[in-house]
């Protein structure tokens, strides 16, 4: 015998009427050897006996499939492709879509406009069968009644976040709710979510259905909002307290940027909405470095917009942590307008340290002397010691790419004086560097090997990956040049891992760029190749990079050219 227990959720619910004897009645039918037993729920409290399969969501082949044996009106289309990508390729969702638009006859433009108006509202048959009926029937269930009132908002703020919520969060996110980690694992068990690397997440249909529609009138999701504003707001700087424990970005950046998107929205005066925006990028900046949408909406702000001048730095060093230091340029320099303006000289000090920065990397460095003094004198003038050193770091550096050694010299001095005995060392470890930079471009290989592994040392301690990247690449510069081959090799590898281990493209990029050289000096043309077309693959990812390509595709073909002189072949083949 073959019997079928189709949806049983609601028969075999721990919670429900005689739950006991029919779960007894079903647990003894499994162990019979003359009877099949098939049991379909989205419960998995079945019994022991019962070999547990979990039904995956369809491939895109069999969602595709499904979709157009039910509707029957056109051949395969992308934009069909792409609603079913949205849909998580759900088997019900798949269904019901295709039912709804073969019973009403849309072609698939006018399938695709339902779809971009209505989401998953469009999910509803004229027999009464909907993807809304599916979902209330899970909630509607004794086991999810007994959760208590605070599971439906929490069901909403697992459905807001695109990724979900972290586990590893429950208690810092929901202090208030009791049982907050059984009513997660009872979610679960209801199959209304799952768990997807360390997140409690939800498929896409059940999230469009269950996400409140109103994001300020949901408690449990402002609360949650406020949580994250929070924590965002540490002072994220290396050398500073929280900075390491800030990268918890690295895992939660999508779903920070989505409550931002949405909450500068809703609440577009906000200033908490807007300096947790800034917030967010500068925590991106140091420990996730990549564009972001909101972007746009920040250059979009109106000029007297309290918050739009900081907004416009932050996004500028994100800007420039990519690699595009054009743009990143072109917003400081507005956003020192604005702080011109409003008499703001803190902000406008920062801004022309940031601009001096800028010019550093785009060979300007005359204008960024001009920026990098005018922004000391005024943090001199505000009593800031401590932002007087930046200024006078990014003085120095600029000087030696003019060739103003002894300026350089001097301002790097007084940087040194300035310090504080105790608290910063990162401005420390900097100094050091720029040391080390200033002898490298004297000449000195001696001196600025030792001032660059002092740096070496002070940032390893605290893990700075972004100055290890760079105090790796020089000393590579360093050896190479002195046809110490193994030991540049060597630190150009550190340099790679420390880009890649802090998410940063735009570094990977360059130390790629570098390694290329490098094995073509050795004519190993193959590695040479890889490498260079790796920082290419990087590089069109980003904006603002088109010369590095550009640069790297020049080499490429003068070294097929010289491998080809010398008949010698740069391919496998």
């Amino acid at each position: 015998m073959f019997i079928v227990l189709d949806n049983a959720e609601s028969t075999l619910d721990p919670q429900g009427t005689s739950a006991e004897e029919i779960y007894a009645a079903v647990e003894e039918l499994s162990q019979l050897n003359n009877i099949c037993l098939c049991i379909t729920s989205r419960i998995s409290t079945v019994p022991p006996d019962c070999k547990w399969l979990d039904v995956p969501t369809l491939s895109m082949e069999a969602g595709c499939d499904t979709f157009h044996r039910i509707y029957q009106h056109g051949g395969r289309s992308d934009l069909i492709d792409n609603i079913l990508r949205q849909l998580d390729f759900h088997p019900l969702s798949i269904t019901l879509l295709a039912t709804v638009a073969h019973h009403n006859k849309w072609d698939i433009d006018r399938l695709a406009r339902e779809w971009d108006e209505r989401r998953t509202n469009i999910l509803h048959t004229d027999h009464n069968r909907s993807l809304a009926a599916a979902i209330e029937l899970s909630l509607s269930s004794l086991m999810f009644q007994q959760l208590g009132l605070d599971a439906r908002d929490l069901l909403g703020v697992i459905a807001f976040f695109p990724q979900g919520v972290d586990e590893k969060n429950l208690d810092w996110l929901f202090p208030t709710i009791a049982g907050r980690k059984n009513i997660f694992d009872k979610f679960c068990v209801l199959s209304l979510t799952y768990r997807s690397d360390g997140f409690v997440t939800m498929l896409a249909p059940l999230r469009d259905y269950l996400s409140p529609k109103d994001p300020m009138s949901a408690p449990l999701l402002c609360s949650t909002k406020d949580r994250y504003f929070s924590r965002l707001s540490v002072d994220v700087q290396p050398g500073k307290p929280g900075f390491n424990e800030a990268r918890w970005i690295t895992s939660e950046d999508v779903n920070v940027e989505h409550l931002l998107e949405i909450f500068t929205t809703t609440d577009a005066t906000s200033g908490d909405a807007w300096g947790a925006c800034g917030d967010f990028m500068k925590h991106l900046r140091w420990h996730k470095p990549r564009l972001v949408t909101l972007g746009r909406k920040i250059e979009a702000l109106p000029d007297d917009h309290p918050s739009k001048p900081e907004c416009l730095i932050h996004l500028s060093q994100l800007l420039h942590r990519v690699g595009n230091y054009t743009e990143s340029k072109r917003l400081l320099m507005h956003s020192s307008k604005l702080s011109r303006e409003r008499g703001n000289d803190h902000q406008l000090a920062q801004a022309l340290k940031y601009l001096s920065h800028a010019d550093l990397f785009t060979d300007l460095y005359k204008e960024g002397i001009q920026q990098a003094e005018e922004a000391s004198i005024i943090f001199e003038r505000l009593g800031n010691p401590v932002e007087q050193v930046a200024c006078l770091i990014e003085l120095a550096l600029l000087s030696c790419e003019d060739n103003q050694f002894d300026t350089a010299g001097e301002a790097i001095s007084r940087a040194i004086h300035l310090l504080p005995e105790e608290g910063e060392p990162y401005l420390v470890s900097k100094s050091h560097y720029t040391l080390g930079y200033l002898y490298r471009k004297k000449g000195d290989r001696k001196k600025a090997i030792h001032h660059f592994e002092v740096t070496l040392e002070l940032a390893s301690s605290s893990n700075w990956l972004n100055l290890l990247f760079w105090i790796h690449f020089f000393l590579a510069e360093l050896f190479y040049d002195e046809g110490m081959v193994d030991d540049a090799n060597a630190h150009i590898g550190h340099a790679k891992s420390h880009a890649a281990n802090d998410h940063d493209a735009n570094l990977l990029a360059h130390a790629m760029e570098f390694r290329a050289v490098f094995w073509n000096g050795q004519q190993r043309f193959e590695e040479a190749r890889s490498e260079a077309l790796g920082a290419v693959d990087l590089l069109q990812k980003l904006s603002g990079a088109a010369d590095r390509v550009e640069r790297i595709r020049e080499f490429l073909l003068r070294m097929d050219s010289d491998v080809q002189a010398n008949g010698r072949s740069c391919h496998p083949s």
